[in-house]
């Protein structure tokens, strides 16, 4: 099997940081870009959906554009989570 072509740019690159206090809902931006000559769709995978949620979760990056995308950790009063978020991508 051919190895997967790297189709979006994240920023930051490899981990969302959320910033306390964690009294109420946090939120931290992902930026995802489309470097390609094509449309780009994406799915961001929460695996801790009680903790924290990604809006928009999905869709359709033009070719050479980017988006924001906003994660939200929900107020918890144990604070200790490492919980991955991968995001799927394919040429649309």
């Amino acid at each position: 099997m051919a190895k997967a072509e790297q189709v979006l740019s994240l920023e930051p690159q490899h981990e969302l940081k959320f910033k306390g206090p964690f009294t109420d809902v946090v939120t931290t931006n992902l930026k995802l870009g489309n470097p390609t000559d094509r449309n780009v769709c994406f799915k961001v995978k929460t695996t801790a959906p009680r903790r924290y949620c990604v809006r928009p979760n999905s869709g359709i990056i033009d070719a050479g554009t980017s988006i924001n995308v906003s994660g939200q950790k929900r107020r918890l009063k144990a604070i200790t989570c490492q919980c991955p978020a991968p995001v799927a991508s394919v040429r649309a």
